[in-house]
C-alpha cells in the first residue's frame, strides 16, 4: 500500500472514530448548546475535503524535497567535474608551454656560451629555436580561437561554396606531405557538384585538420577516403583513413582540449592537441554535428554535416 493509501485510510478512520464519539455524546446529551447537526455537517464536508487534498500536498511536498535534493547532487557534481577540468587544463597548457620554452632556453644559452661563434651550431641552433616559437604560437592562437568560438566573438562568414570543390583544393595543398609516407587521397561523391552554406575558410580548416592527422596517423603506403553525401538538406562528409586508429575508451574524450591518445607520438609529429577541439567548436558554430569512429589498427572515421545551399 502506498504512502497516500495509507495516509487517506487513517483519516477515514478517524473521520469514522470522530462520528461515533460525537453521535455517542449526541445521543446522551452530552455535546455543548453550540453544537448542532449542521455544525457536524460542516465539519464533515472540510475534514472530507482535507482528507482528500492533504495527501496529494504531501505528496508533491516529498517530491519537490527530493528534485530538490537531486538538484542539490547534480549541482556538486558539476562543481566537481568543471574544478576537475580546470585543474587538467591548466596542466596541459603548463605542459604544452613548458616544452618548447625549455627547449629555447637550451639552445639561447648554448648560444650565449659561445654557440653564436660557432658557425656549426649557430645557425642550427637559432632555426631550431625558431621552431619551439612558432610551436608555442600556434598553442595561443588555437586557445584564442576555441575562446572566441565560445564566446561567441568570432563570426562566421557564410557563404555558398561547392564543397567538392574545396575538397580537391585542400588535397592539393597537402599533397607533398601526403607523399612522405606515400598516403593516396581518394574523393568518392554522388555528385559533380555540391554546394553548401558554411564560413569557407573555417571548414577548409576542419578539412585540412581532418586529413592532416589522417596522415600523422596513418600508415606507410596508406589511403585516406574523402566521401561527400548528399542526404536531404544536408551534405555528410566522411574522412576515412586505415590508419593506426583509436581505442574505445579514448573515443569520449579526443575532443577534449589537449587530450592525445598517445602524448609522445603526437609531440613528435608536431600536433598541439587542440584540432580537433577547434574542429568541434567550428562544426556546432554553425549548428552542425561531428561524429567518429574507429577501431585500433583497422582505421578512423570522422563524419561532419553541413547545410546544403
Amino acid at each position: 500500500m502506498s504512502f497516500n493509501s495509507k495516509l487517506a485510510l487513517s483519516l477515514i478512520v478517524s473521520l469514522i472514530a470522530m462520528t461515533v464519539v460525537i453521535v455517542e455524546n449526541y445521543i446522551n446529551d452530552n455535546l455543548p448548546e453550540y453544537f448542532s447537526l449542521d455544525l457536524y455537517g460542516i465539519l464533515i464536508v472540510n475534514f472530507v475535503s482535507i482528507s482528500l487534498i492533504l495527501p496529494f500536498i504531501i505528496e508533491f511536498y516529498l517530491k519537490f524535497r527530493k528534485f530538490s535534493f537531486k538538484q542539490k547532487n547534480s549541482e556538486i557534481e558539476n562543481l566537481k567535474a568543471n574544478e576537475k577540468y580546470r585543474k587538467e587544463f591548466i596542466g596541459n597548457v603548463s605542459h604544452e608551454l613548458k616544452t618548447p620554452i625549455f627547449n629555447i632556453q637550451g639552445y639561447v644559452l648554448t648560444l650565449l656560451d659561445g654557440g653564436i661563434n660557432d658557425p656549426e651550431i649557430n645557425i642550427n641552433y637559432l632555426e631550431r629555436a625558431e621552431k619551439n616559437i612558432n610551436r608555442m604560437i600556434t598553442i595561443v592562437e588555437d586557445l584564442d580561437m576555441i575562446s572566441k568560438i565560445e564566446s561567441g566573438i568570432l563570426n562566421l562568414n557564410l557563404e555558398t561554396f561547392d564543397i567538392i570543390e574545396l575538397v580537391n583544393e585542400v588535397f592539393e595543398m597537402l599533397h607533398l606531405k601526403s607523399q612522405e609516407k606515400f598516403i593516396d587521397f581518394v574523393l568518392i561523391k554522388d555528385k559533380i557538384i555540391l554546394n553548401v552554406v558554411a564560413d569557407r575558410e573555417k571548414i577548409t580548416q576542419i578539412l585540412v585538420n581532418l586529413l592532416t592527422n589522417s596522415i600523422r596517423y596513418g600508415k606507410q603506403n596508406g589511403i585516406t577516403k574523402v566521401r561527400i553525401r548528399d542526404i536531404n538538406n544536408k551534405a555528410l562528409i566522411d574522412v576515412a583513413d586505415n590508419g593506426i586508429g583509436i581505442a574505445k575508451d579514448d573515443l569520449p574524450r579526443i575532443f577534449e582540449r589537449f587530450y592525445r591518445v598517445d602524448k609522445s607520438r603526437s609531440q613528435k609529429s608536431g600536433g598541439t592537441g587542440l584540432g580537433l577541439s577547434i574542429v568541434k567548436h567550428i562544426i556546432e558554430a554553425h549548428q552542425e554535428k561531428i561524429f567518429v569512429d574507429s577501431e585500433l589498427k583497422i582505421g578512423t572515421v570522422f563524419t561532419f554535416s553541413l547545410k546544403k545551399a
